[in-house]
């Protein structure tokens, strides 16, 4: 007998079973990495047809929420971690936020000429050397992104013999080097990682990604750091909110009051306020 009642009506049968499967895996009926019932089984499980679970199947997938491989069953993912792409709090302290231990390995700390597209971005020349630090940044003991950051070498002479398993980066260049960063511009685009890549981040070759590239600017507007990095696709999650205002909206007297910005405000998935409505 199904344990669920599906209704006839506006809502797809599909659909129906997909949010009910989605509420079995948020109260982690399946934990991440535990393979779920066949496909007859959830069909029997639903009072329904086998292309109606297939079909919710293919929602979960598409929301990064399971894995179908053909010959070993479907399996569940763990959730992809949100971050806001225009948020202020370093990458640890967003994981101990979520409950997650940050942890950082260095892979590559030298010293090497600029070259010309280095040297363009930080307005210096390219012989001249830099710093290349390359990380892979962890949470909860997985690799999520992999840094590749330069700096100008000659503005900061001795950074090499810093700890940076075990410190900030731009926590030691703001403390000793009297250089905090205040401003970065940054770039963001899907892309499939290369193979060496891939296998610092734990992922076949030509796994899907966001790159992000930045450069990051000094009180005085000087650029002291350019970085490449790249986040799995398959764990991380970007988000961006933005005020919506049209001009047409206002009069030329009206301004939107400074308080409207911050209003409704909330990170994905966690809980409305008392104050917020479900319209």
């Amino acid at each position: 007998m199904a344990r669920f009642q599906l209704e006839r009506g506006p809502i797809p049968l599909h659909h129906q079973v997909f949010r009910d499967l989605k509420a079995a895996l948020d109260a982690q009926e399946w934990a991440p990495g535990e393979r779920m019932p066949t496909e007859r089984e959830l069909a029997a499980r639903y009072g329904c047809s086998l292309i109606t679970i297939r079909h919710a199947l293919g929602e979960l997938v598409r929301e990064g929420r399971i894995e179908r491989t053909r010959g070993r069953g479907t399996y569940v993912l763990p959730p992809r971690i949100d971050r806001d792409i225009g948020g202020k709090m370093s990458f640890a302290e967003e994981m101990r936020r979520r409950g997650l231990d940050p942890a950082t390995r260095v892979i590559t700390a030298q010293i090497e000429p600029a070259g010309e597209a280095i040297a363009e971005r930080l307005g210096i020349s390219r012989d001249d050397p830099v710093v290349y630090l390359e990380r892979v940044r962890l949470g909860g003991g997985e690799p999520l992104l992999l840094e590749q950051a330069r700096l100008p070498a000659e503005r900061f002479p001795g950074l090499l013999a810093f700890d940076f398993e075990r410190r900030s980066l731009y926590d030691i260049l703001a403390d000793r080097y009297d250089t905090p960063i205040l401003r970065a511009r940054e770039s963001v685009e899907p892309v499939q990682m290369g193979r060496r890549d891939a296998q610092l981040l734990g992922v076949p070759a030509r796994s899907l990604a966001l790159q992000i590239d930045g450069i990051a600017y000094a009180a005085n507007g000087d650029a002291v750091e350019t970085a490449r990095s790249f986040v799995r696709g398959d764990r991380t999650r970007y988000y961006l909110e933005r005020d919506v205002v049209r001009a047409h909206w206002l009069s030329d007297t009206e301004r939107v009051p400074a308080a409207v910005a911050g209003v409704g405000r909330r990170e994905p998935g966690s809980p409305p306020r008392a104050e917020e409505g479900s319209g």
